[in-house]
């Protein structure tokens, strides 16, 4: 017999599966969008935990919300790889990716709203232009 537990192992290993599997498959264009996808949902999760007064969960998803944005996003640019003509190109993103987690770490400490719309807005900027990107390439 299953119990709740059980099934709620069994299906989270389940969707891990399905995301390890995707991310295996994924090219680097789709997993820099995948990326951007996660850091959206985080903070909207955050956004959500916000009004409701989860300040835990609200804390966990703005810190989930930057580990993407440092650890994913700002990590997987190279100046190196992007050449003297795009050394200008990587210190742009550097700064705009320190401005969205400034702005990420003053929505925690102010619990203001304002700040993730900021973070949300910067980051839609650049995951549209990446979203485009790809459109013409598979194009």
């Amino acid at each position: 017999m299953y119990s709740p537990l059980s099934h709620r192992t069994g299906a989270g290993a389940y969707a891990r599966l399905g995301i390890e599997t995707t991310v295996m498959s994924a090219s680097p264009h789709q997993l820099i969008t995948m990326l951007f996808e996660g850091a959206a949902t985080a903070i909207g999760l955050a956004r959500h935990y916000m009004a409701v007064g989860d300040i835990p969960a609200k804390s966990k998803a703005i810190s989930k919300a930057i580990g993407i944005v440092e650890d994913g996003l700002k990590a997987s640019l190279d100046a190196e790889a992007a050449g003297p003509e795009g050394a200008a190109l990587v210190a742009n993103l550097t700064e705009l990716y320190d401005c969205v987690v400034q702005r990420l770490l003053y929505a925690n400490l102010r619990n203001d709203p304002q700040w993730l719309d900021q973070a949300e807005e910067l980051l839609e900027n650049v995951a549209s232009a990446w979203r485009s990107i790809g459109q013409t390439a598979n194009a």
